[in-house]
């Protein structure tokens, strides 16, 4: 009995706040210093009022990652989730409570009392082993939220990465279109001043419809990009009509990020390794409890009574220990199921090493390939572009070139605006994925950034 009170005393448990500060220790370039599940009303109304704060302003990239942190109830539903899973494998590290029976026995003028007290007393033995395979199950648990975490933050950064291009997008169509107008509003005045042929006039009325149309396109796109956003931070229908978005992506960095020196680090830290790492210990140490469970199964069974005849009262005590007998399952079965497991584990971890070397080189080469076509539409095709229109203008006051040609000119520049947005965008998605492989959640990224505006 003093064994199994002095085991009760090593029983695995869980502190919710000591986990969400490691995990934020694993994820702090992801989600700052502080993970929190909001419990209490004070904690809910604190959350609210953090997110009235940072929707009272343009919302950067980090700024959404923060409304995602303190605002979104599906966030707040993975954190909880995690705690319940978590205090699950803390519980496979306890033994089972004590079976107390107490029989009363009437026999002719005896009356026997008996107390009965029962445990598994192979889950007293075995209590380190099980105490072990208990941690190991809540680094497990931890390192899946650190993943989550990471998963979820870079969906955000990609939305918002997403939803700002859009933005950038609709702003430009906006000036064309409205630039469209006003060149169609002259057209017709020149018209009617027979300044313009008809033809003339319907290029520029052809030019101003199809400006008009990729306004609308690039409205639609703003509002699903920014929906998407929305959907992902948890906005509700009054917050969402606070939530604004800057009219531009962020500059391109000055240098490109190299991971050449911290690669080797990086797969050592990495969490998809770490996972897998922890796999195997656990499948091992599990491995070991079954070489004994699939054997053996004992209880005891402590006893105390009194036995009362002819008003003469008589204790006694005992002890019994039941052993199940493995006549029918050896538990072979199992201990070939726990030996492939763990086989199965070591080839995963090795393959995980291999992927995320992998995985690693080809993210990080495509992000220098996004950064070097956003660069090249930055520092030459845009600026090329500029020189041609401002060219061609002055040829077309000249009288050497005719309206078509410079509407088609206009329709080509507007194009390679568009897609150097999107190619700066793309850089972004690239750097946000680069970023979750360096952390262990490999996202899988392809390069799709039109160039067909460059080759007019």
């Amino acid at each position: 009995m003093a064994a199994v009170l002095a085991c009760v005393s090593a029983c695995v448990s869980y502190d919710l706040q000591q986990g969400l500060e490691r995990s934020a220790q694993d994820t702090a370039s992801f989600s700052g210093d502080s993970l929190s599940l909001a419990v209490t009303d004070a904690q809910r109304r604190q959350r609210a009022l953090l997110t009235r704060q940072l929707l009272s302003a343009p919302v950067g990239q980090k700024q959404a990652v923060d409304l995602l942190l303190v605002h979104s109830s599906a966030f707040q539903g993975l954190l909880a989730q995690h705690w319940a899973q978590a205090s699950a494998a803390a519980q496979s590290g306890r033994i089972s409570n004590p079976t107390l029976a107490i029989e009363r026995i009437v026999t002719g003028s005896e009356t026997e009392l008996n107390g009965l007290l029962t445990f598994g007393l192979l889950d007293v033995l075995t209590l380190p082993q099980r105490t072990d395979l208990a941690r190991l199950k809540l680094v497990q648990a931890q390192i899946r939220l650190s993943a989550k975490v990471v998963d979820q933050v870079t969906l955000v950064r990609q939305a918002w990465v997403r939803a700002v291009a859009a933005n950038a997008s609709w702003h430009y169509a906006q000036r064309v279109a409205d630039a469209a107008q006003a060149g169609d509003e002259l057209a017709a005045r020149m018209q009617a001043a027979g300044n313009f042929n008809a033809l003339t006039r319907r290029r520029h009325r052809l030019f101003h419809l199809q400006a008009q149309m990729q306004l609308t396109a690039t409205q639609q796109l703003k509002l699903s990009r920014t929906e998407e956003l929305i959907r992902l931070l948890g906005l509700d229908t009054a917050q969402a009509a606070q939530l604004q978005l800057p009219d531009r992506l962020p500059d391109l960095p000055l240098q490109a990020l190299e991971i050449q020196a911290a690669a080797a680090q990086a797969l050592e830290q990495r969490l998809d390794i770490r996972m897998a790492r922890a796999g195997l210990e656990t499948a091992a140490r599990a491995q070991g409890l079954t070489g004994i469970t699939s054997r053996l199964d004992v209880e005891m069974t402590a006893t105390a009574g009194t036995v009362n005849s002819s008003g003469s009262t008589t204790r006694r005590s005992g002890a019994e220990i039941s052993v199940k007998l493995p006549l029918f399952d050896a538990g072979d079965m199992q201990r070939t199921q726990m030996n492939a497991q763990t086989l199965a584990a070591a080839n995963r971890l090795q393959a995980t090493a291999l992927q995320a070397a992998s995985g690693l080189r080809e993210t990080h080469a495509a992000y220098l390939s996004a950064l070097d076509i956003a660069r090249q539409f930055k520092d030459e095709l845009l600026p090329l572009r500029q020189r041609i229109a401002d060219e061609n203008l002055l040829l077309y006051n000249a009288m050497q070139i005719g309206v078509f040609d410079l509407l088609a000119d206009a329709t080509e520049q507007n194009a390679t605006v568009s897609a150097a947005i999107e190619a700066q965008q793309q850089f972004w998605l690239s750097e946000a994925a680069l970023q979750s492989s360096l952390i262990g959640r490999p996202l899988s990224f392809s390069l799709s950034v039109s160039s067909s505006a460059a080759t007019h």
